[in-house]
């Protein structure tokens, strides 16, 4: 698959504001690039341009007020029935490192794809997902936290 670098960037800079960590820390986990080519196998270039668009006219239209950009998120991707699935997929992929299958009534209005099966896109992606590092945790037998860690519930910040 040729990537377009274009939508790359636009899948970096919307994965930023959906996840809540930085690109820093998204390229950290070593699957940024490997994410977005799952996602653009999966459904395809053209609902990730458009996902794209939606998010940059969000950006647009909030002129840097993060309740704005919020409320145009909802508005324009995840309450769209095309988009939705997909970008609530995009998040639960960096939290969790699974593509989830999408759902039958997208499937049936949009087309199965032969892909979209849910599946863990790599060895390494459930231990460096992002759900770890937002609970404060190291995932139970897939990195060493030392001895006696996980005898302490994990600190949730703001909690």
């Amino acid at each position: 698959m040729k990537s377009n670098t274009g939508l790359f960037e636009n899948f970096m800079a919307f994965s930023t504001i959906v996840t809540g960590f930085t690109e820093f820390k998204l390229y950290g986990t070593g699957h940024a690039r490997h994410y977005f080519s799952t996602v653009v196998d999966i459904v395809g270039e053209a609902p990730i341009g458009e996902l794209a668009q939606a998010f940059r006219r969000a950006q647009r239209e909030s002129k840097g007020d993060e309740a704005v950009l919020g409320d145009r998120l909802r508005a324009y991707i995840l309450s769209d029935a095309r988009l939705g699935p997909i970008a609530r997929n995009i998040i639960k992929l960096w939290y969790v490192g699974i593509w989830y299958q999408l759902p039958f009534a997208w499937r049936d209005t949009f087309g199965a794809r032969d892909r979209d099966t849910t599946h863990m896109v790599s060895p390494t992606a459930y231990p460096e997902g992002l759900l770890w590092p937002a609970i404060g945790a190291n995932p139970s037998g897939a990195k060493a936290p030392g001895y006696g860690t996980w005898s302490d519930p994990p600190v949730i910040e703001g909690l």
